[in-house]
């Protein structure tokens, strides 16, 4: 019987999303080779994996079945590849400025503990580089959703601290509201910042925002005067730059940390590492 892993991986996607428009996303192919890859798959196997007659894609009886084995088959695949390269390596993905010390205590706990290596990715949009398998797991702040499929562990929540430019007004303040923080203009990270126009009901958001597409020019851009920005405070360690001043920040939510990952990728090493970070996350 002529199954590849192809097949095996295009019918796991498309259930797990119970759509076959989102797992075509997903695996970068089109809906219509996605379809035919799993019109093959059934054919055969000369059964019926999914039920196309829904508004959804639902498994079958026999689909729930085949898709637990065909994800054991998938993990110990991804696990044995592990082995042979580097004796194992997990691609962490993180778009500025990983927490410390949480960082180095999991990575060197996850390396001592498994003998496998962690290689540390920097991108603007974490998720979608999960979305697009370039790395294993993500680190997320905030509390945005991730899309459907993608399996959440949080963390803890860090503080929120303000930030604006030396020349602005706000820097007579010794601290600032959380409830005032609309009254200012407000720079904003479209992607993978942790405080934007949603963080406030309606009614009480900020009346002006400037859109920006990452930290870098978040950052330049709050020390250009354009408004103010609201972050984690280890920014705040971490940063420095001579044109901005950090302001404390009261009464503001916390910003969870989260690590997301996809539940058939490198399961064993994914597990250890997890178990590493809220290990490392709990001290």
């Amino acid at each position: 019987m002529d199954i590849e892993l192809r097949h095996l991986r295009a019918f796991s996607c498309v259930a797990r999303h119970r759509s076959f428009s989102r797992a075509a996303e997903e695996l970068l192919i089109t809906q219509p080779a996605l379809s035919r890859t799993i019109a093959q798959l059934e054919n055969r196997l000369s059964v019926l994996l999914l039920d196309r007659s829904s508004r959804h894609v639902e498994l079958t009886e026999t689909g729930a079945r085949f898709l637990d084995h065909a994800e054991r088959v998938l993990a110990a695949l991804d696990d044995a590849l592990a082995v042979v390269q580097h004796r194992g390596a997990l691609r962490l993905g993180f778009s500025w400025l990983l927490p410390d010390p949480w960082a180095q205590r999991t990575v060197s706990r996850f390396e001592a503990d498994t003998g496998a290596s962690v290689s540390l990715s920097r991108t603007d949009d974490p998720v979608q580089a999960l979305r697009q398998r370039t790395v294993d797991i993500a680190l997320v702040r905030g509390d945005a959703e991730v899309p459907a499929g993608m399996r959440t562990v949080r963390l803890y929540d860090e503080p929120r601290v303000a930030v604006c430019s030396r020349e602005s007004d706000l820097t007579r303040f010794t601290h600032l509201e959380w409830a005032d923080v609309p009254h200012w203009a407000l720079v904003v990270n479209t992607v993978s910042g942790t405080t934007g126009p949603g963080s406030w009901p309606d009614g009480r958001r900020p009346a002006q925002v400037f859109e920006t597409a990452n930290y870098d020019e978040w950052l330049e851009t709050v020390a250009a005067g354009r408004g103010i920005g609201i972050v984690p405070e280890v920014a705040e360690r971490r940063t420095h730059h001579p044109a901005l001043r950090f302001i404390p920040l009261t009464n503001a939510p916390p910003s969870p940390v989260r690590l997301v990952h996809l539940p058939d990728a490198q399961r064993t090493l994914i597990r250890r590492f997890l178990d590493a970070a809220l290990r490392s996350a709990s001290e």
